[in-house]
């Protein structure tokens, strides 16, 4: 069970005796004041409630937030845009309906868009991988990006995937080699890269259309090498003890902004992004306009030497001095 769904509980109970109080009709004005009192008060308990919830998370806490069912997924974000005429097929082998792709206008500016779809229910989930990308759709993907350069586009992705998909079929299909292809691609287009990430971003399967000039992220996204239960039972053999692995993992959005490994975090509703869905997109899809409007300053050649140095940049270390110790006979 989500634990930030199982902690929403008081919340729901609180919005529905807020709700059946406002429905309530009164006939005096001194019933309507008291009525208007007993949902102010309730207002304040809600608002309390979720300050208590919510004020303070911790990482295994975000990794809920980010799973959490309500959350906005890649299409609530595309049908905020302006236009968007879908792209099919990797000319290959199949359509990848994981990997959502086309022609898009965002304030007025043509852009080429790439998104990973989770499902809002099982059915619709199943449909799409849960938001795992098969080889076909990263090579989607590759051909989408190319085609972007070549018309000149600006290209915009949002990362929400727990990984690539790991099935057989895929392997057989060259995943790793349809994930590298895109992470090239990246490297050589000439155009602004512009990533989100809005949920789940997770390992190769994230990092192949995140290769960007700038990050984006949500403020209760995730982004890790490997998913805290994977990491759990890589590590110790025992997937129960996520919690502890995604502390340790540093996967929250504090953590990737003070590592340099994205470029800003975009504030969400106290209580997730869900709580006010329609502000928090146009909030994120800002942050991109506004990213894309630095990035188009730049000549072509400046943006991919600034992409590579950025990449670089990651993960750079330096030892600490520890003076030697002699030992005095």
């Amino acid at each position: 069970m989500n634990v930030i769904v199982e902690r929403e509980r008081p919340l729901a109970e609180l919005e529905e005796r807020i709700a059946a109080l406002r429905a309530r009709g009164t006939q005096t004005a001194a019933d309507r004041s008291a009525l208007d009192d007993d949902v102010r008060m309730l207002e304040e308990n809600y608002r309390g409630l979720l300050r208590d919830l919510f004020g303070n998370l911790g990482a295994w806490e975000r990794v809920n937030m980010a799973r959490h069912p309500k959350r906005p997924i890649a299409s609530d974000y595309l049908a905020a845009f302006d236009q968007f005429d879908e792209l099919h097929g990797d000319r290959q082998f199949r359509d990848d309906p994981a990997l959502v792709g086309g022609f898009a206008k965002l304030r007025g500016r043509r852009v080429m868009v790439l998104a990973q779809q989770k499902g809002r229910d099982t059915r619709e989930n199943i449909k799409r991988n849960f938001g795992m990308v098969s080889p076909e759709g990263y090579r989607k993907a590759t051909r989408l990006m190319r085609l972007a350069d070549r018309f000149g586009l600006p290209i915009v992705t949002f990362v929400d995937t727990s990984g690539a998909d790991p099935g057989v079929a895929s392997e057989e299909h060259g995943q790793a080699e349809a994930i590298a292809s895109a992470l090239m691609a990246l490297t050589k287009v000439c155009v602004p890269v512009v990533a989100s990430i809005i949920g789940e971003g997770g390992s190769g399967g994230a990092l192949a259309i995140a290769l960007a000039d700038r990050v984006i992220m949500a403020e209760n996204a995730v982004y890790s090498v490997a998913s805290p239960e994977g990491c759990a039972a890589i590590l110790w053999g025992d997937a129960a003890r996520a919690p502890e692995a995604a502390e340790r993992l540093k996967l929250t959005s504090a953590d990737l902004l003070q590592f340099d490994i994205v470029d800003e975090v975009v504030p969400e509703p106290l209580g997730g992004a869900h709580r006010d869905a329609v502000a928090f997109i146009e909030r994120l899809l800002d942050a991109v306009d506004l990213s894309l409007r630095d990035l188009e300053r730049l000549p072509a050649g400046d943006l991919r030497e600034r992409r590579f140095s950025k990449f670089r940049r990651i993960g750079r270390w330096q030892e600490a001095h520890v003076p030697r110790v002699v030992a005095v006979p």
